[in-house]
């Protein structure tokens, strides 16, 4: 039998959706065969979001069809059907962490669990959850509370919702941003698992290497538009990446325009016999003026933690923090700012953004004391400063009142770095300043770092992406808490990977 055979899981065939001017898709198609896994990429922007949207059910599309399993999809106002054959796994996650394992399984739907006539037997809802945790392989406790639960274990535990309800298709947003090596390797496992019994996915990743290893079909967007549908096998890197941006080029060599940072440079941040509370232990290191120092580790080294730590978002057992030769008082994000500390966090969306508010005020909330008189802050004075922040960072959108939460991923983490640049720092520090977003915005935001560097700043970015470490003059590498290793310009990927997994041996324990 022909792939031309099988009806697919779910098609969507010549859709079409407009917000005011904007085209947010134009007659885009897109077909997921049962037990394939099929990745969507695209730059930000592209229109992946609206598709989901359009997939569950969210908006009805301008025109075009959307089927699941030859069948025309349910109306928008049918929320079980919807649910019945599609679900989605957001990068955001939707477990209420407040609520057990067992309530997020089945919220909204307690009094249906077992022969209890329209009431609630928190009895049986247990013992329906550990059978079907069971039925999935996943070992927790029903009745424990969701928020104690790894990452990892809530993207399951969604995963498992989702069939719940009998739906063969998921959607994976991002599935793998807040996971280590070992964890991506356990959802690719289970991942694959699930296709053997028949269950489908659309894969959307900005990691090309996952698509390569998991997915079997890429289908590309681009401004809108379906650019490409190809199997995955044979299909090179090069050419995906040029659907993706429209040129063959890619993402540049990271960090080649990089120079040697002077040996008298000024040192503008220095952290010794740094402790935290569990997390990490003893770390000391410096960063010179003009200087990129990484600090690396997989989801539990400590290197968040640490990164967390010197801006003051977390207060230390012992150890110092020091900003042009000045301690700062630990614990204490004002003081940090204060000092000329500029922050990027891990996650834009928990930590970052006020989603309600528009570009200009999410762009200037840490200055807002420089824009006006007597505790007022000066329209004009936000605007102009927004404006031009915009225009370094190279944002897209209609203009500094726009939501913040109406831009793309890529563009809501440029006005995060723009805010970590509105105060003019002396140092920054990013968490994993590229995470979710597309090949075109990480160069844009990598590049900032590099400029902001080449201006005489010392930057300290802590991930465990290799694109993010490549702008970096050197990377301190950590694992179970202790620094391990310390590796100059120029490593190689398998060198990295090694180090950050706890099976590098010639590096210095030294940050120095």
């Amino acid at each position: 039998m022909s792939a031309d055979d099988i009806t697919p899981v779910a098609s969507a065939t010549g859709v079409t959706k407009r917000f005011g001017a904007t085209v947010a898709l134009d007659d885009v198609g897109l077909t997921v065969l049962p037990a394939e896994s099929h990745a969507l990429v695209g730059r930000n922007g592209a229109g992946k979001s609206t598709l989901v949207s359009v997939l569950t059910g969210l908006i009805r599309p301008d025109a075009g069809t959307v089927r699941f399993a030859g069948e025309p999809a349910p109306p928008v106002t049918d929320r079980a059907a919807w649910r019945s054959r599609v679900a989605c796994v957001y990068q955001k996650s939707t477990i209420i962490p407040t609520l057990s394992v067992a309530e997020n399984l089945y919220l909204n739907r307690q009094d249906t669990v077992g022969d209890t006539r329209g009431r609630i037997s928190w009895k049986a809802v247990h013992e329906n959850a550990a059978r079907l945790l069971g039925n999935w392989s996943i070992d927790v406790d029903p009745k424990v509370e969701a928020g104690r639960l790894t990452v990892e274990q809530r993207q399951t535990l969604e995963i498992a919702r989702a069939l719940s309800f009998g739906a063969r298709f998921v959607i994976l947003d991002e599935p793998t941003a807040q996971l280590d090596g070992a964890g991506i390797a356990r959802l690719f496992e289970r991942l694959r698992a699930l296709q053997a019994g028949g269950v489908a996915f659309l894969f959307i990743s900005h990691h090309l290497q996952e698509i390569y290893e998991i997915c079997q079909t890429v289908t590309v967007y681009r401004d809108a538009k379906h650019v490409l549908t190809a199997p995955v096998a044979g299909l090179r890197r090069e050419a995906l990446i040029e659907a993706m941006t429209g040129d063959a080029t890619g993402l540049r060599e990271l960090g080649e325009h990089a120079g040697a940072v002077p040996a008298g440079a000024a040192e503008l941040l220095r952290v010794e016999h740094l402790t935290g509370t569990s997390e990490f232990a003893d770390v000391s290191l410096t960063v010179r003026a003009g200087e990129i120092v990484g600090v690396a580790g997989a989801v539990g080294a400590g290197a968040v933690a640490l990164g967390e730590t010197v801006v003051g978002l977390r207060k230390p057992l012992s150890g110092t923090v020091c900003v042009a030769g000045r301690p700062v008082r630990p614990g204490s994000v004002p003081a940090a700012l204060s000092a000329g500390v500029g922050f990027l966090p891990e996650d834009r969306h928990r930590q970052g953004l006020v989603p309600l508010r528009s570009i200009a005020e999410n762009l200037t909330l840490t200055v807002t004391d420089r824009l006006g008189r007597f505790g007022f802050v000066s329209q004009p004075a936000r605007y102009r400063t927004a404006t031009a922040l915009m225009e370094r960072l190279d944002v897209k959108a209609s203009g500094p009142d726009q939501p913040v939460s109406a831009l793309s991923g890529g563009n809501q983490q440029k006005v995060m770095m723009g805010r970590a640049l509105a105060s003019e720092p002396r140092v920054l520090v990013l968490i994993r300043p590229t995470a979710g977003v597309d090949v075109k915005s990480k160069e844009s935001l990598l590049g900032t770092v590099e400029a902001a560097a080449a201006e005489g700043r010392a930057a300290l970015i802590v991930s465990d992406e290799l694109d993010d470490l490549r702008v970096a003059d050197r990377v301190i590498v950590m694992f179970k808490g202790r620094v391990v290793a310390q590796l100059p310009r120029g490593w190689s990927d398998r060198e990295m990977v090694a180090a950050i997994e706890g099976l590098h041996s010639e590096g210095t324990d030294s940050g120095e």
